[in-house]
């Protein structure tokens, strides 16, 4: 006897009989809104935190929150945007001294994995490549909500349906990634940990 589940369309109507739903496990593909998204960073000079942040960047966010598991993040800095309000400070940030801007313009983050460990509470693992160095971290995320926009608000958003917003943070050793060289190396004046902070909000139609 021929196999009808072979056949093509017959497999979903057989499914469908037998009480099994179809689903859709693509993940979902959410647009980032760069001007509400911050990248920001804190590291002690002596002992006063100075804080910064990476203006030009690009995210590539998979996430449904059904299925955490099947998403991913991909976050490009043009390294060179830095601002800590000081520009004799970010010239020399840029420098080869530190950044190396000529030589490596950008940091990356590529996920491998994404998993809740709690409700609205999810970590990603992946790969952090900063100048010739990779290294694999963890970014803790909390997701602060999603929001469906009512339909007669929706034309005055450029049809976004549907919001979100996420943060996360997460502490890295700057000497792990050859941020500052030579005497600047030492942890004497410019603290060896640096605090990140990512607010970021995204949307669909």
């Amino acid at each position: 006897m021929r196999n009808l589940l072979a056949v093509p369309g017959v497999a979903v109507v057989g499914l469908m009989a037998l009480g099994e739903p179809m689903v859709d496990t693509r993940p979902l593909d959410w647009n980032v809104d760069a001007n509400h998204t911050e990248i920001n960073f804190s590291v002690r000079h002596f002992f006063t935190p100075v804080t910064g942040s990476f203006s030009d960047f690009e995210v590539d966010l998979d996430f449904d929150p059904e299925y955490p598991e099947r998403g991913s993040v991909t976050v490009n800095i043009a390294v060179a945007s830095v601002d800590t309000g000081n520009e004799k400070r970010d010239n020399h940030l840029r420098s080869a001294d530190w950044f190396d801007v000529e030589k490596y313009a950008y940091m990356t983050f590529e996920s491998s994995s994404v998993e809740r460990v709690a409700d609205n509470q999810f970590l990603a693992k992946g790969t952090l490549a900063i100048k010739d160095v990779k290294r694999q971290v963890e970014l803790p995320i909390t997701l602060l909500g999603v929001k469906e926009i009512p339909e007669g608000m929706r034309e005055m958003l450029g049809g976004v349906a549907r919001v979100a917003s996420f943060q996360a943070t997460a502490e890295l050793d700057r000497r792990d990634f050859g941020v500052g060289v030579g005497s600047w190396a030492e942890t004497a004046i410019v603290g060896a940990g640096v605090e990140i902070s990512i607010a970021l909000e995204a949307n669909r139609p």
